[in-house]
């Protein structure tokens, strides 16, 4: 027997008939189920639900670890999953629960602070766009969270490497891997705006003519020039968190997929290279990452 979508829709019911749970809890519970599936159907296409194993959940959450995803939302996803093992377990479906000895606490790496959406907006909120540095400042921080960067990636950004009118972004990362990266209109309005009206009147060094974002001197940022930046604006918005420019590429992996974006379009975006089957990505379509960004994203979804 497969988690397909007939099992899913009997477990809706067991949620909705048999445990009368609220409306937003039951599509919690079925989220989590999602998100198992398409790992499972991704990594271990040929096991039944009989045959997955406790290993098999553990290494799912690994994957949910690398992808960004807190330890709060790895919490609520293992109660979802585990509810919907008891369902198979109470309708004699399934003998073994592979994660009955599977805690919370194991599941206890520590990730670096995840930020809401509201805070991000309050962090944007707080940039001066009549200061010199103004509208480079928040086309940094669109472009952190908008497309889940590295700082290294960030600071090494090209513009001839920026497609406006495709909505990506070609990004070079670890290991000197390229990849297409979608990007957003408010992450293109704030880069179009900045590239224009302040970058255009810089005095910029030969090296650095194909850099994005520059300091006052036309040279290419430091990281700890943005980790500066993040942390001024946190402080400006209140946010009493322990950031860094890292923080938004959780933040970005998180918000998308607790909206629901599927798990192989934000490995893609975020170019890890540690996942063994990564032959399965480099086959997305294009536009169906455009889509992602679009349908999942808080930032893309606003139009101001």
């Amino acid at each position: 027997m497969k988690i397909n979508e007939s099992i899913a829709k009997s477990f809706e019911h067991y949620l909705r008939l048999e445990l009368s749970l609220a409306e937003n809890s039951i599509q919690a519970y079925l989220h989590d189920l999602h998100l198992f599936r398409m790992y499972i159907s991704d990594e271990l296409p040929a096991k039944s639900v009989a045959e997955i194993t406790s290993e098999d959940v553990r290494s799912f959450f690994g994957r949910l670890y690398e992808l960004g995803l807190s330890a709060h939302s790895q919490a609520r996803i293992l109660s979802g999953l585990k509810a919907f093992y008891r369902y198979l377990q109470e309708e004699g479906l399934q003998d073994q629960n592979p994660t009955a000895l599977i805690s919370s606490p194991s599941l206890g790496r520590k990730l670096p602070e995840v930020l809401t959406f509201e805070e991000i907006n309050l962090m944007i909120a707080e940039i001066d766009l009549s200061e010199a540095n103004g509208h480079r400042n928040k086309a940094i921080i669109e472009t952190l969270y908008g497309c889940g960067l590295r700082v290294s990636e960030l600071i090494s950004m090209q513009i001839s490497h920026v497609f406006f009118q495709d909505g990506f972004i070609q990004i070079r990362g670890k290991g000197n891997k390229e990849r297409l990266v979608p990007i957003g209109n408010q992450t293109i309005k704030s880069i179009e705006m900045y590239l224009k009206d302040i970058r255009a009147h810089l005095d910029i060094q030969r090296a650095d003519k194909d850099i994005v974002f520059l300091n006052q001197r036309g040279s290419r940022l430091s990281r700890q020039m943005v980790f500066l930046i993040v942390k001024d604006l946190a402080a400006k918005a209140g946010i009493n968190k322990s950031i860094s420019p890292h923080t938004f590429r959780h933040s970005f992996a998180t918000h998308l997929l607790e909206g629901g974006a599927d798990l192989r379009a934000v490995q893609q975006m975020l170019g890890h290279a540690s996942i063994s089957t990564t032959e399965i990505y480099t086959h997305i379509d294009r536009e169906f990452l455009r889509e992602t960004i679009f349908s999942f994203h808080p930032r893309a979804k606003t139009k101001s």
